[in-house]
């Protein structure tokens, strides 16, 4: 009788012991813990940088038309704000970036289960896929314009031929590292078809897919800023690749590195405010990122 108590009590404790393994210690970070390991970081890079560039200035090393002062790329900046046309230049080219991309996320989707799920389509388009995924998106610019003119249309095509191929490439090799137990797991509770997809695959293949993701953001947004700088018309308003050319045929370099900072700034933007909190959040609910 003793014995099987012993054994009841070494199975509870052995439980209470997984138990414990699989709950995830969510705290919350202190805000100066933030400001020291995430903020702060940054903050200083970007400060030293800016001190080396004014550094390379004062030592000359190459004409001031070539490299400009960082206070003058700060005027050029401050001229755009006070004209209104900073933030107009700024979404111009971001609400064609991610509208272009959410195209790219519906196409690119679906395309990418297609090729994951089917072998016949793998063997047909995957090759292709890979193929437009190397291919430079600034090659798309001129064939786009001539098949459809000067417009948004252009820009979007141009996003869509870009992107389209790293979201279902992304997609596909996540689908290829979910383990086969999952499937054949979700085929005994009848999870077969489009439901098993659904709630097997895609959840299994998150991780995978959302690196696709990321990198059909960065394929969409450098499409738009080759088909910005190469198309230039007055119906497409001026976006930061037209403002990138614009500084070139004025030859004005304060107003070129304003275009590159504010291209680069927009990318970081969106990868810190869309991307980084959805890969948190993805890893949180594995377990493998514990603080918050």
């Amino acid at each position: 009788m003793a014995s099987t108590d012993t054994k009841a009590d070494d199975l509870a404790g052995l439980e209470a012991g997984l138990d414990a393994l699989d709950a995830v210690q969510v705290r919350r970070t202190p805000t100066r813990e933030i400001l020291l390991n995430k903020v702060l970081p940054p903050v200083v890079a970007v400060v030293l940088v800016i001190l080396v560039w004014q550094l390379l200035v004062w030592a000359k090393v190459t004409d001031d038309y070539k490299l400009p002062p960082p206070l003058a790329v700060r005027d050029s900046l401050t001229d755009m704000w006070l004209q209104g046309t900073l933030l107009e230049v700024i979404w111009t080219s971001v609400s064609r970036g991610l509208l272009g991309f959410v195209m790219a996320v519906a196409i690119g989707t679906p395309l990418g289960l297609l090729v994951a799920r089917v072998k016949v389509v793998r063997a047909a388009i995957g090759p292709i896929l890979s193929g437009l995924q190397s291919l430079p998106s600034v090659a798309w610019v001129a064939p786009a314009i001539i098949w459809l003119g000067l417009d948004d249309k252009t820009m979007y095509a141009v996003i869509l031929l870009g992107a389209v191929p790293s979201v279902a490439n992304g997609l596909v090799s996540g689908v290829d590292q979910v383990p086969p137990l999952f499937l054949r797991a979700g085929r005994t509770i009848g999870a077969t078809g489009l439901r098993g997809t659904i709630h097997i695959v895609l959840p299994a293949a998150l991780p995978g897919y959302l690196a696709g993701l990321k990198q059909g953001w960065a394929f969409s947004w450098r499409s738009l800023m080759a088909a910005e700088i190469i198309a230039s018309s007055p119906d497409l308003g001026l976006g930061l690749g037209q403002l990138l050319e614009n500084g070139r045929n004025n030859f004005d370099m304060p107003g070129i590195f304003l275009a590159i900072l504010l291209i680069l700034f927009v990318g970081i933007a969106i990868d810190l405010l869309i991307f980084s909190p959805l890969e948190r959040r993805v890893l949180r609910s594995r377990g493998l990122l514990v603080k918050s």
